[in-house]
């Protein structure tokens, strides 16, 4: 049991209508809530869904959702989302604590483990590698040579944190993340690529979430930044010499080309892109499959490919839709101008 609703209000400060004694079993969907579950209505958009729904309780931030709907057990909260995610961590499983070292890892000597950290199977910690205190490796993750790890991170199956890369505190590497892979950096001489070492690192601030099978290449020279509190989705690919500001989120299958740069509190839909060298200023939202080949410098929304303010690309979405119609219009007046006889001039063709 997640416990009592009276127990939930009281840890999230919210609103209880209904029976403080319903014992909420699990959180469900709208689609999967039963009698026992906490269902939830982000918004009034997905109220009557969650109303209508077999869950015994919702949590919502809709405030009149107890006069609409009279006689639901509710919990109603400022922010439903966040309240969400509070309840959620009551069922998330609890880290491995350390200290702890499996029997398959291994660690070269020279590495400095901080306290109570936990090392899991077949994982491999580097020369001169540092892991911060309560940080923990799930099987097959790597720290690479003079690498360092913060405080309290977490590490998934198979993520890499290659050398001298460096991540802060409370990061989180999905599975297969890959931080510190080559940027793709070639010169093209005498009809072959001849490949330019890459020689800088990947910063990662604290709290940055890196999803799985995500690749931030390490830097041609200097290093690849990604600011603090940046959450980047999974299949994302990041390349040299970027610099992320902090609080960006980036949805999957985004790339970024080298030395992108991008300011503070972006947030990018799946599939954007961007050319190299450009720069993409604070607050900035980018729609999906946006393509920036341009510096971006005001805040507001950004959509279409080149990327434009959102508003001038609907209104290009709409005209473009209407050119077939257009065109037709077009092609209907050229021939029923050209089938039109043409007068013969005043006086043409006579005898003088």
């Amino acid at each position: 049991m997640i416990g009592t609703l009276a127990m939930l209000a009281e840890a999230l400060g919210a609103r209880l209508v209904g029976d403080p004694n319903f014992a909420v079993e699990r959180v469900d969907a709208v689609e999967e809530a039963g009698p026992a579950s906490l269902t939830f209505a982000v918004d009034e958009r997905y109220l009557k869904a969650a109303m209508e729904s077999k869950a015994g309780a919702v949590l919502t931030s809709v405030e009149g959702a107890a006069q609409q709907y009279p006689g639901r057990n509710l919990l109603i909260v400022a922010d439903a989302r966040g309240a969400l995610a509070r309840v959620l961590g009551r069922l998330e499983p609890p880290r491995p604590a350390g200290p702890f070292v499996h029997p398959s890892a291994v660690v070269d000597p020279s590495a400095r483990l901080g306290q109570r950290v936990w090392i899991g199977p077949t994982c491999v910690v580097g020369e001169g590698a540092q892991i911060g205190d309560e940080s923990v490796l799930l099987a097959g993750a790597q720290v690479g040579a003079r690498a360092r790890v913060g405080r309290h991170c977490l590490l998934h199956p198979r993520a890499l944190l290659l050398d001298d890369c460096v991540a802060g505190d409370d990061v989180v590497l999905q599975a297969a993340a890959v931080v510190g892979s080559d940027g793709f950096g070639y010169a093209f001489i005498d009809g072959r690529y001849v490949k330019i070492p890459q020689v800088g690192n990947v910063v990662l601030g604290d709290r940055v979430e890196i999803g799985a099978n995500a690749c931030i290449d390490r830097a041609q020279t200097g290093s690849t930044v990604i600011g603090e509190g940046t959450k980047i989705d999974n299949l994302v690919q990041v390349a040299h010499n970027c610099e992320l500001g902090r609080h960006v989120g980036i949805a999957a299958l985004t790339g970024l080309a080298g030395t992108t740069v991008v300011g503070d509190y972006v947030r990018m839909g799946g599939q954007v892109g961007t050319k190299g060298h450009v720069r993409i200023g604070d607050r900035v939202a980018l729609v999906g499959k946006s393509g920036v080949w341009k510096d971006i410098t005001m805040p507001g929304i950004y959509g279409g490919s080149p990327a434009i303010e959102q508003r001038a690309e609907l209104q290009r979405q709409v005209l473009l839709r209407q050119l077939p119609k257009l065109l037709d219009r077009v092609r209907a007046l050229e021939s029923a101008s050209s089938s039109v006889p043409h007068e013969r001039p005043s006086g043409a063709g006579r005898e003088e």
